[in-house]
């Protein structure tokens, strides 16, 4: 699964589903909504890869997850070389990271039954520690911080919904609010502009 599908997140709620003998059906739409996140990543960065052939735009696709698109924005935004010569930063960032991912993935496999009670470990916490990582620094607007404080109040009060919907719940009341806060901040305020 680490090899045809590069997505943390996806991978952890899959194993949970399958676990506990969810139908096969819902653990693919579950799947398919918690990534959807992606397609705001990659509208975001398509600005950026525009120029680039279909043979560099499909492996990057594939190799864009939430700690890549962090590293690989953060990139684009600085001024230090041509835009035409960026790929290469976000080709050898996404190289970098899925090959860790892979390598760790098989060290797991093979040695993971050799370490005892590795569930008290609370690894299950790394994931959410990533996700804060990426996600404070690129918290720069007012809209940015409603939109985060709106998906965490949720994600904390829907916490126990089945089939992780309170995670979707979050992410879709985080893109509300987030839009809602952008469209008061562009808002003319009173007195300023408009007809007299």
């Amino acid at each position: 699964m680490s090899a045809l599908v590069f997505a943390g997140s996806a991978q952890f709620i899959a194993i949970g589903l399958i676990a506990s003998g969810t139908g096969l059906l819902v653990i693919l739409l579950t799947t398919l909504i918690v990534n959807l996140r992606h397609l705001l990543y990659s509208a975001s960065l398509l600005p950026y890869v525009r120029h680039l052939s279909q043979r560099w735009r499909l492996p990057l696709a594939f190799w864009l997850t939430d700690e890549s698109y962090a590293v690989a924005h953060r990139h684009y935004l600085s001024p230090d070389e041509p835009l035409e010569d960026k790929h290469w930063y976000f080709f050898g960032s996404c190289l970098a990271m899925y090959s860790n991912w892979f390598v760790c993935t098989l060290i797991g496999v093979l040695l993971g039954r050799s370490l005892p009670e590795m569930a008290e470990w609370g690894l299950d916490f790394a994931m959410v520690a990533t996700f804060i990582g990426i996600v404070v620094p690129l918290l720069r607007t007012r809209p940015m911080l409603v939109a985060a404080l709106a998906a965490g109040a949720v994600a904390v009060v829907a916490h126990g919904l089945p089939y992780k919907l309170g995670l979707m719940l979050a992410s879709l009341v985080g893109v509300m609010a987030g839009i809602a806060a952008e469209r008061l901040v562009s808002r003319p305020k009173s007195g300023q502009g408009g007809d007299a």
